[in-house]
């Protein structure tokens, strides 16, 4: 890698992102949620499997084949490349991702219109999975830099726009393919169209985006404040060393069992409903199916935002109690109420999907609370390799086993007993892993650093 790309220079550069005093916080997040809002649309990749398999002639493994690399090459690159972020700044990793997530949608199409779905493969999956993953952590670190007196709900408003994207997304394609078209030539025309509207949209994050400058802090806040509470730090941890504690493995853990439990009813969600009440007088169509997925997902963007502004109030480890402690009793609920009741069945998918999406969102302000600000976003990339592990163990267990009940002949509620115990079983280790946490040791921290804030800051 070169000194130049390891280093920009020019409107790249980090120092060309530096706030004038007069600069307010509040438009970070907007540059924030314009890059999240965008990289969402992964969870829509949906919308364009039926079509691509039948002008394509594909299986339904293959044509998932995208969506499943995109998903690996997120959690790889957050985790490399997260370092670089830190040292480049997140106008740099803003605009790497928009190139690289707009470029796997122009290469898809290309690979569409030519009948090559290698090309759709290595564009959408491994070009653009590597602009989800830059993406994801760019504004990590900056928000908590911004907002260190509400880490949570700074965060939470970025990382609830990941979790909207699709809603925005699944719409808007699906009008697109009625009107050029499902075979493939609307299909490409379609993917050129998302090429173009997502770089222009994601370019107003790299225009916007602004760091603070050495020093500042928000009027009236002191840093010290916050390291009253158990668990919260005014040290640094760099990233090499954050690796090397047990608090890293044992938050890795956390987060990995949270998004197991939340993914396997996420993914599985419009069978499953329809298969708990199969055998009831008032079974779940095939459209109020596809509503209680509309219902999860905005549980799942709100919970984004609404629990990680809690955990500002309560602190992190309790939240994650909740996640854990109170997913577990959700999923006992849904085991031994059966098809009893689907009011309950539904709010109780609502809460785990909920705690699901506040995992995701409250994880980078934990890290804060432990490691500091020096390196945050390069820890916060390494730990995002425990979504990967759960993106493939959550719908694993649930599909696996419902696939083996119905082969022994069982049906309702009958298909998913099992599967749901061992994720109560997963939110319990995850519990007890959670109370394990401590505050670093000393012999981890950097040393002072003298840009450390006075408390007396600017107006913002």
């Amino acid at each position: 890698m070169s000194t130049r790309f390891a280093s920009p220079t020019g409107f790249l550069s980090r120092s060309r992102t530096v706030a004038a005093p007069t600069w307010s916080r509040w438009l970070v997040p907007p540059a924030a949620l314009s890059v999240h809002l965008a990289i969402g649309q992964a969870y829509a990749w949906s919308v364009f499997k039926p079509p691509l398999e039948s002008s394509l002639g594909l299986s339904g493994t293959q044509s998932a084949l995208p969506f499943q690399l995109g998903i690996v090459m997120l959690g790889l690159s957050a985790a490399f490349g997260g370092t670089l972020v830190e040292r480049n700044g997140p106008r740099w990793a803003m605009f790497v991702s928009m190139a690289c997530f707009s470029s796997g949608f122009l290469l898809s199409a290309l690979g569409v219109a030519t009948g090559q779905y290698w090309l759709v493969v290595l564009g959408y999956g491994f070009v653009g999975g590597i602009g989800l993953g830059i993406g994801y952590i760019s504004p990590v670190s900056t928000l908590i830099k911004w907002f260190p007196d509400r880490p949570g709900m700074a965060t939470g408003i970025a990382i609830m726009g990941f979790g909207g994207g699709a809603l925005i997304a699944s719409p808007w394609s699906a009008q697109m393919l009625d009107s050029f078209g499902t075979g493939t030539g609307g299909i490409a025309t379609t993917f050129v169209v998302h090429g173009v509207v997502y770089a222009v949209f994601m370019t107003m994050g790299v225009l916007l985006v602004r760091v603070p400058a050495d020093g500042w802090a928000p009027k009236g806040w002191r840093p010290g404040e916050a390291a009253t509470r158990r668990l919260v730090t005014t040290a640094d941890v760099s990233a090499r060393n954050a690796v090397r504690t047990p608090q890293f493995y044992l938050l890795w853990l956390v987060l990995c069992l949270n998004v197991t439990a939340g993914i396997g009813i996420l993914e599985k969600a419009a069978p499953m409903i329809v298969d708990f009440f199969s055998g009831t007088a008032t079974p779940v169509a095939a459209g109020a199916a596809a509503g209680f997925v509309a219902l999860l997902s905005l549980a799942n963007m709100a919970g984004r935002f609404g629990w990680s502004s809690t955990s500002d109030l309560i602190g992190r480890k309790n939240m994650y109690r909740v996640y854990l402690g109170v997913g577990a009793l959700l999923y006992l609920a849904i085991a031994l109420a059966g098809d009893n009741s689907k009011p309950l069945f539904i709010i109780c998918a609502l809460g785990i999907l909920s705690f699901y999406g506040g995992g995701f969102a409250t994880v980078p302000a934990y890290l804060k609370d432990l490691f500091g600000t020096y390196e945050v976003g390069a820890i916060h990339g390494r730990l995002l390799t425990a979504w990967s592990i759960a993106g493939v163990l959550g719908p694993l267990i649930i599909n696996a086993i419902a696939d083996g009940q119905e082969a022994a002949g069982r049906s309702g509620p009958a298909l998913y007993t099992t599967s749901l115990y061992i994720m109560i079983g997963l939110l319990v280790v995850g519990f007890v892993a959670n109370e394990l946490i401590r505050p670093v040791h000393d012999k981890y921290h950097e040393q002072p650093r003298q840009e450390h804030v006075t408390g007396k800051g600017q107006a913002v």
